[in-house]
């Protein structure tokens, strides 16, 4: 009976120490399972964004290599086809040196072969001599080359499926035609380069068919039709001589599901795209080896703890059990919040597509406020040029007047430019461009904004260079660019006495146009070129202006900037690239 209190007593002695061991095996394993979360996370992150990071830097190098091949070889026929001694030998007939003389060529240019063709199509002199005498009239190259006065791309399918890329030019002689130089460029030696690494590359053109690969079976097809064929898992193990089959590897191999990690990359030549296939076999290896450490240290914890709890009588046995059952209820809770952030993702997968939506409707509420901005000024005109009209017409001037209704038709026609040019800013998709003149671009935005000037008695300063000032360019978004510089001048100088607007056009290393008035300046220079940001009173302007040539700068690859002047007033100044004579014969 006396054993009794003595043995309640060594079980309340012993119970807070049961409480802490519990405590701890619950932290440990809590450190334990968030550890291996965060280092499971971060590192998956970590090695695939390196995977990846490698995978563009590839893309840019061979996108790189493979259009400075290309630019390489284009100048070649412009060059051969101005050759004295070849010229001299279509004329004469005599081609007896002429073979030698490309092939003293096509080791310096780095062509895979050269051809001379005679009118006719027939081979006359080529740096493979098995290839002399051959005829091409049916060529592609031969045929193109023959209607066009500059240099032509080709591509030909080959019997073999691998396709050659020719560069072809005309030679003229008095102005008759003589014959054509062909240039053979070498991209099969990438395809030999991309055979030795460990992904899976292919080129495709404007069609989206595959012309060059690392994978002979896709070449000749869309990319669909290609990895029906062979799927890029296959390729790649084609590509590294794997020996195991990727069909037979687990699931958890891949990461995410995924086999290959896909990569695009966009090649400024005739629309063509690169794509290559990497696989993620790394980065879940890498990982693997990192978790497993951290795995085997709280093993190696856990297995000293249980230890020590082995050699405890059966009361801490039974608080093992509750331990355990605490355990299990956690993973519970576990899987609950992971279904609760699954419903989460779900739910912000629809606010995404919702903002997406309200993305659109704002962006056609500002088209219509941009159209609504900029049709103002022509309408004003119209108003101007009709009521000289009717007053040229009392006076018995029709011709006069008919000069006036042109002007209204110009305007009329202008206004239409305008609204197609401002579909083109909402949608931001380019028209094609040319030289433009800025000086006779100036000269049209002063005419268009004529009658407000002549009705305001504001003194305008130009101040133009004698040459021609041109840039590469769509002359009526020029224009729309400069009436808004000078529309805002006209407003700033709404309250002076004399007012005076300062264009000035200089050309140097860029095109640069500066608008200058003596109005009062600017006061927030930060939010000038928001859209919608005015500071003019309600429905003088919605501050669409600014904004909108902004964007029409950035878009030709030049920059709109304003700053106060040091006395008064404020500047614009609108820097574009300017064309040069060797740009403008390179293009």
């Amino acid at each position: 009976m006396t054993e009794l209190p003595f043995r309640d007593q060594d079980t309340t002695k012993a119970a807070p120490t049961n409480w802490r061991v519990r405590l701890a095996l619950v932290g440990l394993s809590v450190i334990a399972c968030a550890t291996i979360w965060v280092t499971h996370s971060y590192l998956t992150d970590r090695f695939t964004q390196n995977t990846r990071n490698r995978a563009e830097l590839r893309m840019a190098l061979y996108s790189g290599n493979l259009q400075s091949e290309l630019r390489r070889n284009a100048i070649v026929p412009q060059l051969l086809s101005k050759d004295p001694a070849l010229i001299a030998a279509l004329v004469s007939s005599d081609f007896s040196q002429s073979t030698s003389r490309l092939i003293s060529f096509v080791d310096e240019i780095g062509a895979a072969s050269l051809m001379m063709l005679d009118a006719e199509g027939r081979t006359v002199a080529a740096t493979e001599r098995t290839r002399i005498g051959a005829n091409h009239f049916e060529k592609p190259y031969f045929i193109n080359a023959l209607n066009s006065n500059a240099t032509v791309f080709s591509v030909e399918k080959q019997e073999s499926g691998a396709y050659h890329f020719t560069y072809a030019r005309r030679l003229d002689s008095q102005g008759q035609v003589i014959g054509v130089i062909a240039v053979e460029v070498d991209l099969q030696k990438f395809e030999r380069a991309w055979a030795g690494i460990s992904d899976a590359v292919f080129v495709t053109d404007s069609e989206g068919v595959v012309i060059l690969t690392s994978e002979p079976r896709w070449r000749g097809l869309t990319e669909g039709a290609a990895l029906a064929r062979q799927p890029a898992e296959g390729a790649i193990e084609r590509a590294i001589q794997a020996t195991s089959d990727w069909t037979a590897v687990p699931a958890d191999a891949y990461f995410q599901g995924e086999g290959v990690m896909r990569e695009d990359v966009r090649i400024p030549f005739r629309g063509w795209r690169m794509t290559s296939f990497t696989t993620y076999n790394s980065v879940r290896e890498r990982v693997n080896a990192v978790l497993a450490l951290e795995i085997m240290g709280f093993a190696i914890l856990l297995a000293l703890a249980f230890y020590f709890l082995n050699r405890k009588n059966t009361l801490q046995m039974a608080l093992f059990q509750r331990e355990s059952a605490g355990l299990r209820a956690l993973n519970l809770r576990l899987q609950r919040e992971i279904a609760e952030r699954e419903r989460m993702q779900e739910s912000l997968a629809v606010a995404e597509q919702s903002l997406a939506q309200s993305s659109k409707l704002a962006a056609l509420g500002e088209m219509s406020a941009a159209v609504s901005h900029e049709l103002n000024q022509p309408l004003a005109a119209m108003r101007t040029y009709l009521a000289g009209a009717r007053l040229l017409v009392r006076r018995n001037r029709p011709e006069e007047a008919l000069s006036s209704f042109q002007r209204i038709d110009d305007l009329i026609e202008r206004m239409g430019s305008i609204t197609k040019q401002l579909k083109s800013y909402a949608r931001k998709g380019g028209d094609d461009f040319a030289a433009v003149d800025l000086s006779a671009a100036l000269n049209s935005a002063l005419s268009m904004m004529e009658p407000q000037l002549r009705q305001r008695h504001v003194r305008i300063s130009r101040i133009v260079p004698d040459v021609p000032v041109r840039v590469m360019a769509d002359r009526v978004r020029i224009e729309q660019v400069i009436i808004n510089l000078l529309r805002n001048a006209l407003d700033a100088t709404e309250a002076e006495v004399d007012p005076e607007i300062e264009v000035l056009l200089a050309a140097g290393e860029t095109a640069t146009l500066t608008v200058r008035d003596n109005g009062p300046g600017i006061e927030d220079l930060d939010n000038l070129f928001e859209p919608f940001f005015t500071t003019k009173q309600p429905g003088d302007g919605v501050g669409l202006g600014l904004a909108i040539s902004s964007g029409i700068v950035s878009d030709l690859g030049g920059r709109l900037t304003a700053r106060n002047g040091q006395g008064r007033g404020a500047v614009f100044e609108v820097q574009l690239p300017i064309l040069s004579e060797d740009i403008e014969a390179a293009e």
